[in-house]
């Protein structure tokens, strides 16, 4: 089995502090993550059959908009290599009806496994790769450069008429003295926006696949895998770009003729079904009752096409089956017109484990603003040093910044922490826009400045609120 990043040195602390370093609190969301993920590592360590009856335990994640319910499952992933794709329960229907099939969410996630082994592979073989690559860019360069003079001039014998070794048998072809030439420049960098013609695999374009003739399984396939298919030559097209996309392309294409597909095909398909995660937001919208008080036929037809995925069952893929057995689940939603409860009993059975999540306010915007590590504030500071504007945020000035935000969300809904977004965006704006010409100036972001800067917005909020 091809098993993503060793987690047998991070235990549920250390993957608790990793997702600390990104996401403010929500200790207790990030527990139940950590305690499932080392779940997984144990399981694996056992032996086959105790494997099997070993099922992961399916969170749901209660909380408002902008809590971090989808960060702390998306970041858990990364950490782990995982196959991660996040979906909308309420973008699905139920069978027979307008709408996605439910189960195209697990066909969904074994792309994303694919594409994650297949970076992997390619990273094996990348150094073979570029130099196939360059190779055929080399010869591209020369056809566009045409024959030297050398080579237009009439061939010698490799013995003169007197039996004395001709001059052309005394040096290289000219024709190899200036390919060698050409990849010397080629590989210190000095071609990269120098226009080239390359030979590259066609491939569908937007809106093509709809008259391949495919059902949905097949709608997504470039044409070389349909040409295979049908028996067919693989389509080419001619492609004039810059050396520096040449070798993108063409590293690509010589990547996957150099590992396995197939087996790379299997290697996702079984991370995609030993360590996949498929995050359902939104779930709370397919679950409440009418307006009569009984449950929302349509709404539970969801429910009843989710419940196979998520108890385990095998969905075809055009790649192969993926068997969902020890795929996690975790759903989020914020619950506030209906509750978990009002999903049907079935599926809260496969949801043993529940968390509230926090609301955010005041003193956690404070901590948003500094502590990530990656943090808004921090982002603002590198993209505006690049004009040479040094921001430089007071603490009087983040607490300026929270109360706002957190003033913002009483008034006017809570998006929790994604108000930070827009408050920081108008107060920066003016910022942004004249950064070209400050000339390498300071601005320090204090109260004042938080308070100057949004008195409008301030105004708008005490309007609103009347």
């Amino acid at each position: 089995m091809t098993s993503p990043a060793d987690l047998s040195e991070l235990t549920p602390p250390q993957i608790v502090a990793y997702l600390d370093r990104f996401i403010v609190g929500q200790a207790r969301a990030k527990r139940a993550v950590a305690v499932a993920m080392r779940n997984r590592w144990r399981r694996q360590r056992l032996a086959k059959e105790a494997q099997k009856e070993i099922y992961p335990k399916n969170i749901i994640l209660i909380g408002p908009t902008g809590v971090g319910k989808t960060e702390i499952a998306r970041r858990m992933a990364s950490l782990q290599k995982a196959p991660f794709l996040k979906v909308e329960a309420s973008k699905y229907s139920q069978v027979g009806y307008h709408g996605r099939d439910v189960e195209t969410m697990v066909r969904d996630l074994l792309e994303v496994g694919i594409d994650i082994v297949r970076q992997e592979k390619m990273l094996e073989v990348e150094n073979a790769a570029r130099d196939h690559a360059h190779s055929q860019i080399v010869e591209a360069l020369l056809r566009k450069m045409g024959p030297s003079p050398e080579e237009d001039l009439p061939a010698f014998t490799p013995f003169g008429s007197a039996g004395i070794l001709a001059p052309s048998a005394t040096r290289p072809p000219a024709g190899d003295t200036r390919r060698q030439e050409i990849r010397a420049r080629l590989d210190k960098g000095e071609l990269e926006d120098e226009m080239v013609m390359i030979r590259v695999t066609e491939n569908v374009g937007p809106g093509m696949e709809m008259f391949s003739g495919q059902g949905p399984e097949y709608v997504g396939f470039d044409a070389s895998f349909l040409a295979k298919l049908r028996g067919m030559p693989t389509p080419m097209r001619d492609a004039n770009v810059t050396v520096a996309s040449a070798r993108k392309l063409l590293m690509r294409e010589e990547a996957e003729k150099l590992f396995d597909r197939e087996a790379m095909i299997r290697d996702a398909i079984e991370r995609t079904e030993q360590c996949g995660i498929l995050f359902i937001d939104e779930i709370d919208k397919i679950a409440g009752r009418s307006r009569d008080g009984g449950p929302d036929v349509s709404r539970e037809g969801v429910q009843r096409d989710l419940l196979p995925v998520v108890e385990g069952c095998s969905v075809y893929t055009r790649h192969g089956n993926v068997n969902t057995d020890h795929v996690l689940f975790i759903a989020a939603g914020a619950f506030h017109i209906s509750s978990p409860d009002d999903l049907i009993p079935e599926i809260q059975g496969r949801f043993p484990i529940r968390v509230q999540l926090d609301s955010l306010g005041r003193d956690e915007f404070v901590r948003i603003l500094t502590e990530p590590r990656d943090s808004l504030t921090k982002q603002y500071q590198r993209l505006l040093l690049t004009d040479g504007v040094e921001l430089d945020f007071r603490p009087d000035g983040l607490e300026e910044i929270a109360l706002l935000a957190d003033r913002a969300n009483v008034v006017l809904g809570d998006i929790g922490a994604r108000r930070l977004h827009g408050v920081l965006e108008r107060l920066l704006e003016g910022v942004s826009y004249d950064a070209p010409d400050l000339k390498h100036g300071k601005v320090a972001v204090d109260k004042a400045f938080v308070r100057q800067a949004l008195a409008d917005f301030t105004q708008e909020l005490d309007v609103t609120k009347r």
